[in-house]
């Protein structure tokens, strides 16, 4: 099935590319791994404010989570479109980075990336499959829940 029919079945339209709110670009490609940068989770199309423990539920986190995601598979679309390719010529999601503001004591990080790695599993299938580390951290840019980021290798 078509990564774009996957997609559409699940609701998504994928957002123009995050403008880097630094000195940095979207994605990266070296032979056929791509680098995504960093995409803060966003509610209402400003930064998604908070801390998990503190004032954002794991649930909220989740959600949060799942929309870097798509942010991370919309740069990922520009990634491939740079090659004439798209979406459908991704071999593999290699590797996901989850930051998330937490608290001291907060220890559901994973629980909370898994909004992330549970959609690109919905939508790559097998090759959603990827490695993963998850971080609490004490503050993200602009104030941000989640920040994700994703390597992929393209066909």
């Amino acid at each position: 099935m078509s990564i774009y029919t996957q997609l559409q079945e699940l609701g998504i339209t994928l957002p123009p590319v995050a403008t880097p709110a630094a000195a940095y670009v979207p994605f990266v490609q070296t032979g056929k791994l791509v680098f995504v940068s960093g995409n803060i989770a966003r509610k209402d199309g400003a930064a998604w404010v908070g801390q998990l423990g503190k004032n954002i539920s794991v649930e909220e986190g989740k959600a949060a989570a799942r929309g870097c995601a798509i942010s991370l598979m919309a740069a990922l679309h520009a990634a491939c479109a740079e090659n004439g390719g798209d979406l459908n010529s991704v071999k593999r999601i290699v590797k996901v980075m989850s930051l998330v503001n937490s608290t001291p004591d907060f220890t559901e990080q994973h629980i909370v990336t898994n909004g992330c790695s549970e959609l690109l599993g919905q939508v790559f299938g097998a090759r959603g499959a990827h490695a993963r580390s998850a971080f609490g951290v004490a503050q993200i840019p602009q104030g941000a829940c989640v920040e994700i980021e994703l390597i992929a290798e393209l066909e």
